[in-house]
């Protein structure tokens, strides 16, 4: 079956206990593409992690939000899109910080830049929107060996 341009979409409470369900569909939708369990994991720790960030900073204690997901199915690979619809923040900033962590020992980090480092250690491509909350965009990309084509 070809997958490419294929979509799957759900919208979820900004709780930490739905974070398992996005994990287990982005297993069930890699699995059918062909990723190994290896970059299976590393996604699941990448989404989490952005899913994480909605929970914790999107939205204000005790006012309930929602998280958009979204998985496109790439003729290459899989693009995943984490959405909300609460406070912004400036990405370039973190992501400066993000990029400072590669010369520091694990002590000398800042954790709020570690979210956005591990994202991009374990991804191909991150894209952060901030406008109108925050839309986080993770692309993994196919990496077939020789003898898998």
């Amino acid at each position: 079956m070809n997958w490419e341009n294929r979509t799957v979409s759900m919208t979820l409470p900004a709780e930490a206990e739905f974070i398992d369900l996005v994990r287990l569909t982005l297993y069930g939708i890699c699995t059918k593409l062909g990723f190994s369990y290896e970059e299976i994991e590393d996604m699941k720790v990448a989404v989490a992690e952005a899913c994480n960030n909605v929970v914790v900073h999107a939205y204000d204690p005790g006012r309930p939000g929602t998280m958009d997901i979204r998985f496109e199915m790439l003729e290459n690979g899989v693009r995943i899109s984490v959405k909300d619809h609460g406070h912004s923040f400036d990405y370039e900033e973190k992501a400066q910080q993000a990029t400072s962590l590669h010369h520091k020992s694990i002590e000398e980090a800042n954790i709020g830049g570690l979210g956005i480092y591990l994202m991009q250690a374990l991804m191909d491509e991150v894209e952060v929107m901030s406008e109108r909350g925050t839309e986080v965009i993770l692309t993994k990309r196919l990496s077939r060996s020789e003898e898998m084509v």
